[in-house]
């Protein structure tokens, strides 16, 4: 029920830490990507690990928008 009730503040963390972490022409690796997911983390730890599939690869999709929501960028990881 913690994650649920949290589901707000969860979300503005991690558009804050996107916002203040992708730059505009930034490669975004994947240590810019372990430091947004941190966000959520720091609410409910086993989230992150509850969302891995076996054997421990987490399927991910990161869309990178603009300031008016259009789609700059899609970034994929193990989504078979």
């Amino acid at each position: 029920m913690g994650t649920t009730n949290n589901y707000a503040p969860m979300s503005i963390s991690i558009k804050k830490a996107a916002q203040s972490l992708i730059k505009e022409g930034q490669v975004v690796s994947g240590g810019i990507l372990n430091r947004v997911e941190m966000a959520f983390r720091s609410y409910d730890p086993c989230l992150g690990c509850a969302t891995h599939t076996l054997p421990g690869q987490m399927p991910l999709e990161v869309r990178i928008r603009d300031t008016q929501g259009n789609i700059l960028e899609v970034l994929q990881q193990n989504l078979d």
